[in-house]
């Protein structure tokens, strides 16, 4: 069965040569000790080298019929699958069980995203109220909006991040990846706003550039709880989440005619794979109007 020695050098192994986040590991680690607990429901004696692919396949019959989804379960499946890459390499095991294995196929949904009317409403007609958090509340919605930049990049974000000179943003994206995303003269005036107010209203604690009224580094939860307030005033979809207001910046952008590769780097997407979802979601969009414009469709 697994050692903690080998569940700690898995766990540096993803750290600090994958260059995974802390919130991959922890996730990674979380997979491995539930596989290992359904290794010890199943036989006490296994060890991992013993591990072989119809043991796996169990494995996911077990996760399928406690209700995860494709989607879950396939994240399971790539966190054994590095595991065990780790083992062929220290030489604990000679070949993965999970070689030439599939995971359950999954139907992937069209990303949810806020049309450019309702965005527009909120960010040009909304009251957001008055003071430090209304300004930064207006500011972190029109930065998702108008960069697509991820939550755990906008949380990360220093001072030293923002460039008013260049107009741009360097963020550290997945795989510790760094990009620059540019912007435009609405949220240059809008961060030169929010700046003068958290100065003047915040003793802050660190180079924190997004910070709550304390002046200390912002929380993801504390982002999420004001993206989801504020999207409702404007739409009643049930995900109203800052990953929604990504991808309606990746929408919005396609809608008027930028290019793939353009949007591709913007989000920093490893492959174009990831970014034609975006197509496929336009391409859906339009066969709505489609259907109720045309008087015969």
């Amino acid at each position: 069965m697994a050692t903690d020695l080998l569940i700690e050098t898995f766990q540096n192994y993803l750290k600090l040569e994958l260059l995974r986040s802390e919130c991959t590991v922890k996730g990674y680690r979380s997979d491995l000790l539930e596989f290992n607990a359904f290794l010890s429901a199943e036989d006490e004696t296994i060890e991992w080298k013993d591990v072989d692919v119809d043991l796996v396949r169990r494995w996911i019959e077990w996760l399928m019929d406690k209700g995860y989804s494709p989607a879950s379960v396939n994240r399971k499946l790539s966190s054994l699958r590095t595991f065990y890459k780790l083992l062929m390499r220290e030489k604990v095991v000679r070949v993965s069980p999970l070689a030439g294995l599939r995971g359950p196929k999954r139907k992937r949904p069209l990303p949810y995203f806020v049309k450019e009317g309702d965005m527009n409403s909120l960010l040009d007609e909304t009251d957001f109220g008055e003071g430090f958090e209304a300004c930064r509340d207006k500011v972190v919605i029109l930065m998702f909006y108008t960069t697509g930049i991820r939550l755990s990049e906008l949380v990360g974000l220093d001072d030293t991040d923002v460039d008013f000179v260049s107009m741009q943003l360097k963020v550290l994206g997945k795989g510790n990846k760094q990009r620059v995303i540019p912007f435009g003269a609405e949220l240059r005036d809008a961060l030169l706003d929010y700046i003068s107010s958290r100065d003047e209203n915040c003793e802050c604690a660190d180079e924190a550039f997004i910070v709550n009224k304390k002046g200390h580094r912002i929380c993801r939860s504390k982002v999420q709880a004001l993206v989801r307030k504020h999207l409702s005033k404007v739409v009643r979809m049930k995900k109203r989440s800052p990953h929604v207001l990504r991808h309606s910046f990746a929408t919005s952008l396609l809608n008027n005619q930028a290019e793939l590769g353009v949007v591709k780097e913007l989000l920093g997407h490893e492959s174009l794979a990831a970014t034609e979802v975006y197509t496929h979601m336009t391409f859906e969009e339009l066969k709505q109007v489609y259907k109720h414009a045309h008087p015969r469709a």
